[in-house]
């Protein structure tokens, strides 16, 4: 099975899905990170973008990831791109690899990034392509998930619980290769709260870890 990640910047994938994405290794399946964007100058300095690239790779690569792309679309400022081209990238990139299992974004994320670019996946996630997606999840990013305007639109409300008791370790590891983004706790894009939120998730579900996600579609064949 070929499963994609679909992140809009370095370390959303792991925060999101990284326990996931050790699991589906483990289990013999090829897993694929697509970054979606990159910081730049003069909004980020030359060497803060290079350590954040550097990290991506060696965290995916520590949890077993495939192959990591970079689209490179200008980060913060998304919106400064012609929609086609976005949407256009990310449907060559879900026909390239042609995965049975997508993970996504939460759309009521706070930063626009990540809402524009689920709008983007799900046209060129439509099944009505050569290849069709079996399964479709939205994940949670701490720090966007959870921080915009409280509404029914914005709340993430979890329908699938991943146990990752057996790769947390691993979460937590690829999680700390990325020293450019990582804070203490409280902060939301730390170690301890990464680990609580997993925690959490697992305890819902009576397990000793877990990554929530919301299924956005499944199809049976």
């Amino acid at each position: 099975m070929n499963v994609l990640v679909i992140a809009p910047h370095p370390d959303d994938e792991i925060i999101g899905v990284g326990g996931t994405i050790a699991k589906r290794v483990s289990e013999g399946h090829n897993v694929y990170v697509c970054v979606v964007t990159k910081a730049c100058p003069p909004l980020f300095s030359e060497e803060l973008v290079e350590q954040g690239r550097k990290e991506c790779r060696e965290a995916d690569a520590f949890l077993g990831v495939k192959e990591t792309l970079f689209l490179d679309f200008p980060a913060v400022m998304l919106e400064t791109v012609p929609r086609h081209e976005l949407n256009g990238k990310l449907l060559k990139t879900i026909l390239d690899i042609k995965p049975d299992e997508v993970y996504i974004p939460h759309r009521g994320d706070m930063q626009l990034d990540h809402k524009m670019i689920v709008d983007a996946a799900m046209v060129a996630l439509r099944p009505k392509y050569d290849h069709v997606v079996k399964r479709v999840y939205a994940y949670e990013t701490l720090s966007e998930t959870g921080w915009d305007i409280p509404n029914t639109m914005n709340e993430f409300i979890p329908t699938v619980y991943e146990n990752i008791s057996s790769t947390i370790e691993q979460k937590l590891g690829a999680l700390n290769i990325f020293q450019s983004q990582l804070s203490e706790f409280p902060n939301a894009r730390s170690i301890g709260a990464v680990e609580a939120l997993s925690r959490y998730r697992g305890a819902t579900v009576s397990v000793e870890a877990a990554e929530a996600f919301s299924l956005i579609r499944e199809i049976k064949i």
